[in-house]
């Protein structure tokens, strides 16, 4: 399978929790690590993120630096990275800050027509998977489509699914210095969880940020 260059980037507080019980969107970076972020995008052809993070924190993800929107138009390429929402349902709220111009949702073949309906107006649809977005299938469609770098950001449910298919090359985690705690709080990989075979990672770099740590990992057999 040709597939994009699929990273990971994640925020963690010390006891590895990425958001409150709640599931709401907890400030756990600092000024440095939401520069870097901001780079990352800027440097990536596309930004995904499931939609369980969509209806949390509504986010945008687009680059916020006028400097790196103007570099990337100077390298021909549009100010943003392209958008993608996996969306098994089509739950995207109609008007969502991601949706508009540059933006994908990945939608199942079971998807409510009305839905699509409304939404293909501020998005292109691509189907694949019959219940559930066949993510390698996905991939596959972007690789098609110019998407050759993908930075994923969340949540645990899409992580977990990528990884556990083996499409994720690298993992970034900022450990940020507080603790948020809680038995149902997500953390980097919800899902099933592994009882065994638990996949192998490499670490590439460390560097502190702001009064955390940045951690650079690479998967061991992720899938070409």
């Amino acid at each position: 399978m040709t597939r994009p260059f699929v990273f990971i980037n994640c925020a963690m507080s010390a006891d590895g929790k990425i958001s409150s019980v709640e599931r709401r969107q907890v400030r756990i970076s600092g000024r440095e690590d939401l520069a870097r972020v901001d780079r990352l995008r800027a440097e990536s052809d596309a930004v995904m993120v499931g939609i369980g993070t969509v209806l949390a924190d509504d986010p945008s993800l687009r680059v916020k630096s006028d400097l790196l929107r103007h570099d990337r138009r100077g390298r021909g390429q549009p100010e943003n990275p392209q958008r993608i929402v996996a969306d098994s349902r089509a739950r995207t709220p109609p008007l969502a800050n991601v949706l508009g111009p540059g933006c994908i949702l990945a939608v199942a073949r079971s998807a409510p027509a009305e839905r699509l309906e409304d939404l293909s107006q501020r998005s292109d649809i691509i189907c694949c998977g019959e219940e559930r977005v066949d993510l390698r299938e996905l991939f596959s469609l972007l690789y098609e489509r110019g998407i050759k770098k993908i930075m994923v950001e969340g949540g645990s449910a899409l992580n977990w699914s990528l990884v556990n298919l083996g499409l994720v090359d690298e993992i970034y985690v900022f450990v940020g210095s507080m603790l948020i705690g809680g038995a149902s709080a997500p953390t980097l990989l919800d899902g099933d969880g592994y009882g065994k075979d638990f996949p192998a990672l490499r670490l590439a770099s460390v560097q502190r940020l702001d009064e955390g740590v940045l951690l650079k990992w690479t998967i061991a057999g992720a899938s070409p």
